[in-house]
């Protein structure tokens, strides 16, 4: 076999090929470092029993204050009590601790932010005021009146101190979330019909995941040095050995034996120092921070030419079908408002009459602004918040949409009506493959196994034109261009088997060639699978090339609705031949074009 036939399977080799994540941290010296570190520290704190020389709670009179050496590795005390197996179990215990604290804290604010970020209302109002509520309450007051009713218990006053915690990793968590709720992706999740539970574990985490980790070290360090600070003045268990109460014995010692101060504060630096390094190094590992390799040579020209030769396959235009068959989908009288501060009605769809047949590509056509997107949503249930269906119905194969709620209309979204958008990089998260956004709804709908949905997802890509599947489904959505980004969301759309495809400006961000290619694309599809089509659009050049019948919509309304021949040929309302009017082609030339300097000159002589 040549050089050049194994280049292809060599690129699906290099990308397919990812490192282990513990690999990548061990080759990143700041990563290795906090690991050494940490490795030491947990290995302290777990193999205390073992490596512990002295019971740490024993008190050796007739050793006091012993110097380093001999059966006492690092000393004695004042009490007597080997600073060796104290220090080991302080590590124990003071680890534990701050796991705990830190542990509650993300819990509890990484899940109501997430909740109240993700769907607002009243709980995100409740979750707030109680956020202020534990923030404006001091802390060490809280504890010490927490010592005098509970007792000295390391345990609670670390599960108290947790809870005061929580506010900080709530504001951080809810604030990413609100920022990604309402993105095109998240949407293109819903329509799918992937849950929320799957969305917010999924698309909506990973956004807030590298802030959490390194809040969690934050956290980590504050609750080891709080610990430290409430061991120290004793308001900890003093049968138990901590960090902090080997800093009190030890501070009161410092001018006969100064060294024991340094046992207990280098562990607490150290952890502090590991965990920083360590949160920070495994952020950058987790969002890929790092540059990617590049190929080279032959691997580099061949990676470029299946991103670009997508080729120009030639537009057939379909006959057009008769208007026998059955209706899909009945809109009528659709009205779709907004409610307003002052309690009025904002209408944006004015009663709204469409009726797409099976089998059928029908264009809802009409300037931006006319209303065209918010049918669409309306009829998907996607309306953004504060839009509500005001009058009017939507019947789907015999089954009424409107009233539905967002639970049952996930039974109808992404299984039988799925959606193509207008911005394919917005709709595609960066934070996964290609192929995990496929084989999702596929799993969660059809009930697929990975292996099953791999497969057709693999096959669907084919189907849509793109040159090399596995690349693509192994590919993150920056590593494919506008182009192979729509293929996708259309092999996405299809790959649920859908009696509807909603397509909302399916060519708008793509130059001509691309646009061309995608219409044809959805014009076999529609052909193979008899899948009903509605194409919002503002470009007659897309109506013409893929549509059965349209419907012109201005201000909200239909203004005109017919076979799509009919209406090119003969246009009967104003608004649909004032349409006809602007497009430039073929039409009246508007003189010679003025250059600026003539302008100037002009006007200085109209001067």
């Amino acid at each position: 076999m040549s050089d050049s036939a194994n280049v292809p399977l060599e690129i699906a080799e290099a990308a397919g090929r990812k490192s282990h994540l513990f690999r990548r941290m061990l080759k990143n010296p700041t990563g290795l470092i906090s690991l050494i570190i940490l490795a030491v520290v947990f290995t302290a704190a777990i193999f205390a029993g073992v490596l512990a020389t002295h019971d740490p709670n024993y008190a050796d009179l007739l050793n006091l204050r012993k110097a380093p050496g001999g059966d006492y590795l690092l000393g004695t005390d004042a009490s007597g009590r080997d600073i060796w197996s104290r220090l080991l179990f302080a590590s124990r215990y003071s680890l534990l601790g701050a796991a705990l604290a830190t542990g509650i804290a993300a819990f509890l604010g990484v899940t109501s932010g997430l909740i109240a970020g993700f769907y607002g209302r009243w709980f995100e109002s409740l979750a707030s005021w109680v956020t202020s509520l534990l923030m404006a309450l001091p802390g060490i007051v809280v504890l010490l009146a927490a010592r005098s009713v509970l007792g000295p218990s390391m345990w609670i006053a670390m599960s108290i101190f947790g809870v005061l915690l929580a506010p900080a990793f709530f504001r951080l968590t809810h604030a990413a979330v609100v920022g990604v709720r309402n993105e095109l992706y998240v949407d293109a999740a819903r329509v799918a019909g992937v849950k929320d539970l799957s969305i917010i574990g999924r698309h909506i985490l990973s956004v807030v995941r590298a802030p959490v980790i390194i809040q969690s070290a934050t956290v980590a360090i504050i609750a080891v040095a709080i610990q430290a600070g409430l061991g120290f003045i004793g308001m900890l268990d003093q049968t138990i050995p901590t960090w902090g109460s080997m800093l009190n014995d030890a501070f009161g010692a410092m001018y006969l034996t100064p060294i024991q101060l340094v046992w207990p504060s280098s562990a607490i630096a150290l952890t502090a120092i590991g965990f920083a390094l360590f949160a920070n190094t495994l952020r950058d590992e987790l969002e890929r921070s790092a540059k990617p390799k590049k190929l080279k040579g032959k691997a580099k020209a061949a990676a470029d030419a299946a991103v670009d030769s997508s080729g120009e396959p030639p537009v057939v235009h379909a006959e057009i079908k008769e208007a026998d068959a059955p209706v899909l989908l009945q809109v009528t009288g659709l009205v779709v408002g907004y409610d307003q501060p002052d309690g009025s009605l904002t209408q944006v769809v004015n009663g709204v009459d469409i009726a797409v047949r099976k089998g059928e590509v029908h264009g809802l056509i009409g300037e931006s602004g006319s209303g065209k997107t918010q049918t669409a949503f309306s009829v998907l249930g996607l309306l953004p918040d504060g839009g509500r269906v005001a009058a009017g119905s939507v019947v789907f194969d015999g089954e009424t949409l409107t009233g539905k709620s967002a639970k049952a209309m996930r039974s109808i979204q992404g299984r039988r009506i799925s959606y193509v958008p207008q911005e394919p990089m917005s709709n595609l998260d960066p934070s996964f493959s290609i192929g995990s956004q496929m084989v999702e709804p596929m799993r969660v709908t059809l009930g697929l196994s990975a292996k099953e949905a791999k497969a057709k997802a693999l096959d669907l890509l084919s189907k849509v034109g793109i040159v090399d599947p596995q690349r693509t489904f192994n590919a993150y959505p920056h590593e494919v261009s506008g182009g192979m980004a729509q293929r996708v969301l259309i092999a996405g759309a299809i790959s649920c088997d859908p009696d509807l495809i909603i397509a909302d400006e399916p060519t708008t961000a793509l130059d001509v060639t691309v646009q061309a290619e995608i219409l044809d694309l959805l014009r076999g599809l529609q052909e193979e699978l008899d899948v009903a089509i509605l194409i919002v659009t503002h470009n007659f050049g897309v109506v013409a090339d893929i549509c059965d019948r349209v419907s012109v919509m201005q201000n909200g309304r239909i203004v005109e609705t017919g076979p799509a021949r009919s209406i090119f040929a003969e246009p009967r309302h104003p608004y649909t031949r004032s349409l006809f009017d602007a497009i430039l082609e073929d039409g009246a030339a508007r003189g010679a074009l003025a250059h600026a300097s003539d302008r100037h000159t002009t006007a200085g002589g109209a001067r």
